[in-house]
């Protein structure tokens, strides 16, 4: 029987995490609070049937159903006027996300053609984690003969981080692979 991410990170990553940083308690290490998967849909928007393509497949990437994300203002130099769809956005929170994470580092990464690890300069003053995917074929549920247009997608993980070098440490003792 497999132990789960999110078991392993309670009863192993968080204790040695607080230790690594300092902390005394071990509800102060840092963990992961959300992860954003987020697709534009940019030169598209003017095919209806494209918005839907890439809807299906974040619906299957994530097993959650997404949302559409409207235009807040109008950019005549986009030819976007407010209240268009523009994007489509799913937010993962707690079994499903660590579910989604585990998938992430043991099967989507290492699919990913020419991949050598993860830029640590995607950091933000807060420890939170950004990458993105130019095409959506690493992730396993989308196979080749169904997709129609190949898409890129946005993948923002939220951590209780302090800083960059909180951040990493959690995200190296997820599993996730960076380059040294």
């Amino acid at each position: 029987m497999s132990v789960n991410l999110y078991e392993k990170f309670k009863k192993e990553i968080a204790p040695a995490l607080a230790k690594q940083l300092g902390y005394k308690n071990i509800m102060q290490a840092p963990r992961v609070t959300k992860v954003v998967i987020n697709v534009g849909v940019g030169r598209f928007i003017k095919e209806p049937h494209f918005i839907e393509n890439v809807e299906n497949t974040l619906k299957r990437i994530s097993g959650q159903k997404p949302v559409r994300t409207k235009a807040k203002q109008s950019i005549s130099n986009f030819k976007i006027r407010e209240g268009m769809e523009i994007g489509v956005v799913v937010t993962l929170r707690g079994p499903r996300m660590y579910q989604f994470l585990e998938k992430l580092v043991s099967i989507t990464l290492p699919r990913v053609r020419d991949f050598r690890g993860l830029s640590d300069k995607s950091f933000d003053k807060k420890g939170n984690y950004c990458m993105g995917f130019k095409e959506n074929m690493a992730f396993p549920e989308i196979k080749a003969e169904e997709i129609e247009k190949i898409h890129g997608l946005q993948l923002i993980i939220k951590t209780t981080a302090k800083n960059k070098e909180e951040g990493k440490a959690l995200l190296i003792s997820l599993g996730f692979p960076f380059v040294k």
